[in-house]
């Protein structure tokens, strides 16, 4: 069972992916038609995604009659099907002005942010999208070990204000920023309700003591709007 718990806390994206249907982001596949939909993304619109994950963003663009391409460090195993291509962020393998909407889903916060908003800008037309959502953080955030931090995308988490200012050095202009913290106390609530924190911390002992206070700060820091959920939809200028 420790072996278990290990491997879990080792990769939490893919345990998550066990425990939440869908997009592995507050609101899920709601939040992503929002967001598509502000980005105007329809009929024969040019979309790169970038950590595209498991693909869930790609087919809504596509049954939006969209041209939608997904990028990932680690393609999944239909890459072929899905039309994914290997690729980071900060060095995407597009040419210029070649798209009209980038989607960046929960992925810029663990990314060279300004080398990635470059590169994003460099792929896209003139007038082209950003649709982004992020973590963010206000204020001092929650003291936790490096690791947890780690997990929880929280490592590189900008506050709101800091990542509009960066998009605008990047050559966007911000047509909407919209909150979501409401779908990230949910999204907390439904992991709540599926794992026993208490049991199975329990099985490691002084180590799991750290950690689920380290996730109690964290908890706290959601609920006091510290830590919470934006998207953004900004234009290439």
């Amino acid at each position: 069972m420790k072996g278990l718990l290990d491997a879990a806390l080792a990769d939490p994206w893919r345990t998550l992916d066990t425990l939440l249907d869908g997009p592995l982001h507050p609101g899920g596949r709601a939040a992503t038609e929002r967001l598509l939909d502000r980005a105007d993304v329809g009929t024969d619109t040019r979309l790169l995604e970038v950590g595209c994950g498991a693909g869930d963003a790609l087919s809504l663009a596509r049954d939006r009659g969209a041209d939608a391409v997904g990028l990932d460090p680690d393609p999944a195993s239909d890459a072929a099907a899905s039309r994914t291509i290997r690729g980071g962020a900060t060095a995407l393998p597009v040419r210029d002005d070649a798209v009209d909407v980038v989607l960046a889903e929960c992925v810029l916060c663990l990314t060279d942010l300004p080398a990635a908003l470059a590169e994003c800008r460099r792929v896209l037309r003139p007038g082209g999208r950003l649709a982004v959502s992020d973590v963010v953080i206000e204020g001092d955030g929650p003291a936790i070990p490096d690791r947890v931090a780690a997990a929880l995308c929280l490592t590189g988490a900008r506050s709101r204000g800091d990542l509009t200012a960066a998009l605008d050095e990047a050559g966007f202009a911000v047509r909407a920023t919209h909150d979501h913290h409401d779908e990230l106390v949910a999204m907390r609530d439904r992991v709540q309700e599926r794992v026993d924190y208490d049991a199975l911390l329990g099985l490691l002992g002084e180590r799991g003591e750290r950690i689920r206070t380290a996730v109690e700060d964290v908890e706290a820091a959601v609920d006091d709007g510290r830590i919470g959920y934006v998207s953004v939809v900004a234009r290439a200028e």
